[in-house]
């Protein structure tokens, strides 16, 4: 039973990504459903390249992406050091930056499940709608969003099991920091260059794998209810 007792390293580097994940997702949000809308419903200049720019994530090396994050983002970077004065806001070597390094490899799979779910709506819906006199706004948060509750909550779930295993992006940005940046996959790194830590590995990775498990499958489990409850079953 004592395997099943988690340490307090173990504690720590899980409620760590547990927080970090969540506002990966938040910060996800509101972007990834307009970037969505934009992708399924419009056409416009440029809309390849946007695209391209949004999935670019998925395909890049993620130590390029914390590179780029830290020149952008860090205390003297382009964005970063005037967000700073402004603000007081830094999202170098904290947690914060963990969640942004996250959030943005993340984003792509947020963005396709929302943009899935948009083109799967029978436009005759919302052109009935139109027709009635409805306006724009009223019919994406009368008719399209609540078609697409089920898309939206998928790729939340896909978005928060993503943040839990991000790596190269978060210790290229912020670092391997105790208590501050060292999700379980830093912790678990960190637990590989210890000549004894073979076994906090395993038990890391272990607690990894079920995390991820369990956000994917309650992912499955309340897509289908959300689905049901939209079709009227």
């Amino acid at each position: 039973m004592s395997f099943l007792k988690l340490t307090p390293f173990e504690i720590e580097a899980l409620l760590l990504s547990l927080k970090v994940s969540f506002w990966a997702v938040f910060i996800s949000f509101g972007p990834g459903i307009a970037a969505a809308w934009l992708l399924a419903k419009k056409k416009f200049p440029g809309k390849a390249l946007f695209d391209s720019l949004i999935h670019i994530p998925l395909v890049l090396p993620p130590v390029v992406t914390g590179y780029f994050l830290l020149v952008c983002m860090g205390r003297k970077g382009v964005l970063g050091e005037a967000l700073f004065n402004l603000t007081g806001i830094s999202f170098a070597f904290n947690w914060k930056g963990a969640a942004l390094a996250s959030a943005v490899m993340a984003f792509p799979l947020f963005v396709r499940a929302v943009r899935l779910s948009m083109e799967g709506i029978d436009a005759g819906l919302e052109d009935a709608a139109q027709t009635l006199g409805a306006g724009k706004i009223k019919i994406f948060f009368t008719i399209t969003l609540p078609l697409i509750v089920p898309g939206i909550l998928t790729g939340m779930i896909l978005a928060f099991a993503r943040s839990l295993s991000e790596f190269g992006a978060t210790i290229t940005f912020v670092s391997n920091i105790p208590g501050e940046t060292r999700t379980l996959p830093l912790a678990l790194y960190t637990m590989t260059q210890m000549p004894d830590g073979d076994s906090g590995a395993m038990r890391l990775c272990i607690i990894s794998i079920v995390t991820a498990f369990f956000a994917l499958m309650a992912s499955d489990y309340l897509s289908q209810k959300l689905s049901k409850i939209v079709k009227g079953d």
